[in-house]
């Protein structure tokens, strides 16, 4: 899942090696933190957050295929 994240955010935006992806892990779910640098902020966004709700709805299909629960906050 992590590097499904690092994957798509690293096509996008311009500075690749700035992208990291974190885990935080609850008993419930799981929270992957996508940090990229403050210029590429807008390009993982997208036009009213377009992009990042694509990133999301992609994750959330992976998620569930396997049965587990993951949100994506992008910090």
């Amino acid at each position: 899942m992590r590097e499904l994240v690092e994957y798509l955010a690293k096509a996008l935006v311009e500075s690749p090696d700035a992208v990291s992806v974190g885990i935080v892990e609850n008993e419930k779910h799981t929270v992957l933190e996508l940090r990229v640098a403050p210029e590429d902020m807008g390009k993982v966004i997208g036009k009213q957050g377009r992009i990042a709700k694509a990133i999301r709805t992609v994750v959330k299909a992976v998620a569930t295929k396997e049965g587990k629960k993951v949100n994506v906050e992008i910090v």
